[in-house]
């Protein structure tokens, strides 16, 4: 897909208008912090059809020189998550056995030292720390959305179902997002296309015309968790495995450290400015 590069003078260009309306955010079926359904009311908005990409996101570091939490110096800042399964491990329930910290890992190196952006421009950008997000968004005028915001729009107008598209995980047998298939975390297929991060855009859109509203990257909201420090992410990512975490679904939600960042979360930003003519 062409995609749009920001611009501060034009916040609503390439946006997607969601009508005004209620949503039924959750669900029962699923996992406990889902539960219970509630219904809320959210007033229209404009929406980036697509996460923020490296290219997008290098344009507003070019413009402004802003320098993301992973690559500051000092206490509590610099480096990020890197999804990699250590070679002797003993237990698969310690999430430490897959994941692990590199001082060198930022939006610039998505995997840590020896990784880059380069040729990937169209990739959604990762390794950003809430923060990051939000200095992005405002200097668009725009701002991140709230967990209703977000799943109102990633429904497409499915109300109820399980997926962004349906109630089936893969309809006709074709797979809908970019998610992991194999055994996990030692190997990813790749079946749907994709082993690791697919570029933006890349698998059919929502109702709404929205992109990887399931899968590829979990996506900042500005929904405080019930926890000090954390906000909701939403969507699920490239590492969501049925066997284990599926939850590349609407209702999906998990806490993101505000002051972390990982190479499996991205966001995309609204615009709450004035409806289509």
């Amino acid at each position: 897909m062409d995609l749009f590069l920001p611009d501060p003078a034009r916040p609503g260009a390439e946006m997607v208008w969601i009508p005004d309306g209620p949503v039924s955010l959750g669900s029962h079926d699923f996992f406990p912090e889902e539960r219970p359904v509630r219904t809320v009311d959210v007033g229209g908005f404009w929406i980036s059809p697509h996460a923020v990409t490296n290219a997008a996101f290098a344009r507003f570091v070019e413009a402004t020189g802003y320098v993301t939490l992973a690559e500051r110096e000092g206490p509590d800042t610099g480096g990020g998550a890197v999804f990699g399964p250590g070679v002797h491990v003993r237990d698969w329930s310690d999430i430490r056995a897959w994941w692990r910290f590199d001082a060198r890992a930022s939006w610039r190196r998505p995997q840590g030292a020896g990784s880059s952006i380069e040729g990937r421009s169209a990739f959604p950008v990762v390794q950003i720390a809430y923060e990051d997000a939000l200095a992005y968004a405002r200097w668009l005028g725009h701002d991140l959305p709230t967990e209703a915001e977000w799943e109102r729009a990633a429904r497409g107008g499915l109300e109820g179902a399980a997926y962004v598209w349906g109630d089936e995980a893969r309809p006709d047998g074709a797979y809908m997002a970019n998610h992991w298939q194999g055994v996990f975390p030692v190997e990813d297929t790749g079946a749907d296309g994709f082993a690791g991060l697919a570029p933006a855009g890349c698998f059919p859109p929502n109702g709404y015309g929205l992109y990887d509203m399931a899968g590829n990257v979990w996506e900042w909201t500005s929904t405080r968790w019930e926890q000090d420090g954390f906000r909701v992410i939403k969507g699920g990512s490239f590492l969501c495995s049925d066997t284990y975490c599926h939850r590349y679904r609407p209702a999906a939600r998990q806490p993101g450290d505000e002051a972390f960042s990982t190479e499996h979360l991205g966001f995309r930003t609204i615009w709450r400015g004035p409806p289509p003519e």
